[in-house]
């Protein structure tokens, strides 16, 4: 993982599309503000749902 420091209204330009600019910092909140094509997807980490679990291969209760 990659640690930067920025500050209000500084930014970090990802790849070549993407900018990611410090817009209010309160207390141990950060707003930021994204610029990226319409074709790049941005989602909040939280809001994305986990992968699917896979059940276990199924076993024959007399075959073990």
């Amino acid at each position: 993982m990659l640690v930067l420091m920025r500050k209000k209204g500084q930014a970090i330009v990802v790849g070549q599309d993407v900018t990611v600019t410090v817009l209010e910092v309160h207390g141990s909140r950060v707003k930021l503000g994204l610029t990226a094509p319409a074709d790049v997807p941005i989602r909040r980490e939280d809001s994305v749902e986990p992968p699917p679990t896979v059940p276990p291969p199924w076993r024959c209760a007399q075959c073990a």
